[in-house]
């Protein structure tokens, strides 16, 4: 059987990004899995804030590039901070381009095509407590309003600053357990839902 294929991504470009720390990490455990990971960086595609205006005179081709990066993985790990108790604007506006219809296109004329169905994993990382919770949950609506099917489990790493040894893997037991757990089941449900 071949390798389940996952994408993980964080909603950062930051270099210093814990989350884009996280999500490396991730992908190394999922490789472990016995999973195909790639590790997607939002830093990789040109896409300027969302704009009707400017999606009229054409989708930018980066964004179809991110389109079908998404549609092709059958599962998904996202990485996403927290500012002010939420997900970040990047990662909101790459969403927004991505499942906005590209009229006349005989692929993505359908906005939900990239998002349907994908067996959605979340994390987050944050320098407090609570780890990027709040993050969380403001985006869990926005993948199911999208027809993703979210995995109930996912982690949060608090006090991320102390959580990653200096080979970039986590460090505590209990992320290296929780995040484990939620790629353990995004590849469990992907490969049912696929099959």
């Amino acid at each position: 059987m071949a390798a389940m294929q996952i994408l993980i991504f964080a909603g950062s470009t930051r270099q210093q990004s814990h989350n884009r720390r996280l999500a490396a990490a991730a992908a190394d455990m999922a490789r472990e899995l016995g999973a195909q990971p790639t590790l997607l960086e939002l830093s990789d595609f040109d896409i300027p804030m969302y704009n009707a205006d400017l999606e009229a005179s054409g989708t930018p081709p980066d964004v179809l590039r991110f389109k079908a990066a998404l549609h092709s993985h059958p599962a998904w790990l996202i990485c996403s901070p927290e500012y002010n108790g939420s997900y970040p604007a990047l990662l909101k506006n790459a969403i927004d381009w991505a499942s906005s219809p590209v009229a006349g296109d005989a692929v993505w004329s359908d906005g939900t095509l990239p998002f349907r169905g994908k067996v959605v994993g979340m994390a987050s990382a944050s320098p407090g407590g609570l780890g990027g919770l709040r993050a969380q949950s403001h985006l869990a609506p926005l993948l199911l309003n999208l027809q993703c099917w979210l995995a109930p489990v996912s982690h949060a790493v608090g006090q991320a600053g102390q959580a990653f040894d200096d080979a970039g893997r986590l460090q505590r037991p209990q992320d290296q357990l929780g995040m484990k757990a939620v790629l353990e089941q995004v590849l469990w449900a992907a490969q049912r839902l696929s099959a």
